[in-house]
């Protein structure tokens, strides 16, 4: 399959997920597109598959519905629990984002040594086009960044906002995705006050080296022979 065939599948697909996730977080078309600052009609387009989002805005996106990102590139069906989200201005964060990403788009063309006019006749995106996107000019529509970085040998999560706010939430998610996978009995430890000091412990121990820790385990062995 051509990368053309692959972004129209996409996109399509990308439309379904959009739906399924404001429809769980029982948000309107008008509230979403607000959120990440297009019109109406534009984020309707977004849902029906004949455009697609760019990952700045699908960031924004999984930030006002309170989901994590994961669910974009998922199959499965999401909680309709939507928490609050903070007073950010959301249009302006999009913004700094969509230039950010062009950054590192550039970046990784030009650490794998590929022309602008290369990457255009491999993906079939205009030359005109991939200078907007790495210039932040323009959305890039998630879609034909995946195209990008496909020929580019990159990775679509190495593009996720990482120190931002929306990356702090995300991270923050992350979190506690892998908290309930614990054992329930770690769990309750881990939330019981008085297991503070050990959990201090474990992370001091946790950041020293092989050859640090061998030294406190004699030293242990020392004390209690």
């Amino acid at each position: 399959m051509s990368i053309q065939s692959q972004i129209v599948l996409r996109t399509k697909k990308l439309g379904v997920l959009l739906r399924d996730a404001r429809l769980a977080a029982r948000k309107s078309v008008d509230e979403c597109a607000s959120a990440v600052g297009v019109t109406r009609g534009v984020f309707g387009s977004y849902e029906q598959g004949r455009k697609s989002p760019s990952l700045p805005e699908i960031e924004v996106l999984a930030f006002f519905l309170g989901l994590p990102i994961n669910h974009f590139w998922g199959r499965e069906a999401i909680s309709d629990d939507a928490p609050p989200t903070d007073p950010i201005n959301l249009p302006a964060l999009k913004g700094v984002r969509q230039r950010m990403i062009g950054a590192l788009l550039r970046r990784q063309r030009m650490e794998a040594s590929i022309s602008v006019k290369a990457l255009s006749e491999q993906t079939g995106i205009p030359q005109s086009r991939i200078k907007a996107y790495e210039l932040g000019e323009r959305p890039i529509p998630v879609p034909e960044l995946e195209g990008l970085l496909a020929v580019l040998d990159g990775r679509i999560e190495s593009f996720f906002d990482q120190s931002g706010p929306i990356g702090q939430w995300m991270n923050q998610q992350k979190s506690v995705e892998l908290f309930l996978k614990l054992p329930t009995d770690l769990q309750d430890f881990v939330c019981q006050p008085v297991n503070l000091p050990y959990l201090e412990l474990a992370r001091k121990l946790s950041a020293l080296s092989a050859t640090k820790l061998r030294s406190v385990a004699e030293d242990l062995l020392d004390i209690t022979f």
